[in-house]
């Protein structure tokens, strides 16, 4: 179970600061999973447990870059084209039998082991092929067209490590080093539900007053992303006695349960009151637009997190507090996704003190620099705004105007992924 001290998040007068939060989240939050063997086709996505270390150098050998012929630099007249015999044929896969000769060509293919001796190769579109030889013009340098041998990976370097979390590029350099398992944090078990009378699951009629549960929805695919194993505990009735009751069973069997929504005070939000009966409940009021409230407790020592209830604030918070919550949790490293300095091109008010996160699409201005637009509907409820937008520009405290051609941060969606 997580390690949350009743008061480490307790926070009262003015509102906290996003990097403010993320700091006293850094430094008390601590991994919740089990380290485990894995297979690598299942390997995408899991945080890994262990340092990875190169056995043998990768590539294995020197080896050719290109199609062509591979020679002794120094048999090459440096300002005239150089006639040498051909005597042996190399392909990958194969290795030549004996030593390279000083005087002589071999014919090699991309990937070849170089012979020993030989340290340059020609690409074969650059020499002169004849019966039995080859004509090498000059201007080639020393060592061209040569792949050397732990040029892509040294024998003992670390190559990755513990706490990162496995792309596909990283599963196909385990491959690479022969291995056909890795040991990883075992899948962040997360429980999700919705709460609301008026909320309802896709699929049935829609009475008057009632909404589609698309929160929900939202964050299950957001927590697959980042390989949680999900439980979807679904709606549940505006009751406190089926919220306590959803919340103590769900805590015994998982690492952390979100919800989005009820955590005001109103006599029909009962969330509050059941995680203050079950654990203890700590608000961050948050300068944040759009998100506030967001909430972060426990429930008898499982991690709670509460998000707002508007759909867009729900996407914005779950990227920028939840995500390193649940990042933490799992053993992952902290991946502070990347922000990219890009050129406004709108203009746009905010109030000091506090971050706020405009959705903007990239599009290219006249003199061909890519610059943010911003999205012509702002609402907190309006999901189709993130949909058609690319990303947030990220404006910081202290930023209380935009104007065009200012430089801002902007975080992809694709960042986030």
């Amino acid at each position: 179970m997580a390690q949350l001290s009743d008061d480490c998040f307790a926070f009262g007068g003015e509102m906290m600061a996003v990097d403010r939060a993320l700091e006293l989240l850094s430094g008390r939050l601590h991994p919740v999973t089990e380290a485990h063997r894995i297979g690598l086709a299942d390997a995408l996505g899991h945080a890994l447990a262990e340092d990875v270390v190169a056995p043998f150098n990768v590539p294995p050998h020197d080896n050719s870059a290109v199609d062509g012929y591979a020679v002794f630099f120094d048999d090459l007249t440096p300002d005239a084209a150089t006639l040498l015999p051909v005597t042996a044929r190399v392909a990958a896969g194969h290795a030549l039998d004996r030593p390279g000769r000083r005087g002589e060509a071999v014919r090699i293919f991309t990937g070849a082991p170089m012979p020993e001796g030989f340290d340059t190769v020609l690409m074969q579109e650059d020499c002169k092929a004849g019966e039995g030889t080859v004509v090498i013009p000059p201007g080639i340098r020393r060592g061209a067209n040569r792949r050397r041998a732990g040029e892509d990976m040294a024998r003992g370097s670390t190559v990755l490590t513990a706490g990162r979390r496995l792309r596909a590029e990283d599963i196909g350099l385990l491959a690479s080093l022969g291995r056909r398992e890795v040991t990883v944090r075992t899948a962040l078990r997360v429980a999700v539900f919705s709460t609301g009378d008026e909320v309802r699951e896709p699929g049935v009629p829609l009475e008057p007053g009632c909404i589609y549960d698309a929160n929900r929805f939202a964050l299950i695919a957001a927590l697959r992303q980042l390989g949680c194993r999900v439980t979807d505990l679904g709606i549940l009735p505006d009751r406190l006695d089926a919220v306590s009751g959803a919340l103590e069973e769900a805590a015994g069997t998982h690492d952390v349960l979100i919800t989005s929504g009820g955590m005001s005070t109103g006599e029909e939000d009962h969330v509050k009151a059941a995680v203050e009966a079950l654990g203890g409940l700590h608000f961050w009021r948050l300068a944040i637009k759009p998100g506030r409230p967001v909430a972060l407790g426990t429930v008898k020592g499982t991690v709670f997190v509460g998000l707002p209830g508007n759909p867009v604030a729900v996407m914005v918070t779950f990227l920028r507090i939840a995500r390193p919550i649940l990042l933490r949790l799992m053993g992952a490293a902290d991946e502070a996704p990347a922000l990219f300095p890009l050129r406004a091109g709108f203009t746009y008010k905010k109030k000091a003190g506090r971050r706020e996160y405009v959705r903007a699409t990239l599009a290219r201005a006249a003199d061909g620099v890519l610059t943010a637009v911003k999205h012509p509907r702002d609402g907190a409820g309006i999901l189709s705004s993130m949909v058609e937008s690319d990303g947030l520009v990220e404006l910081p405290e202290e930023i209380t105007r935009v104007e065009p051609g200012m430089i801002v941060d902007f975080l992809p969606f694709s960042e986030v992924r």
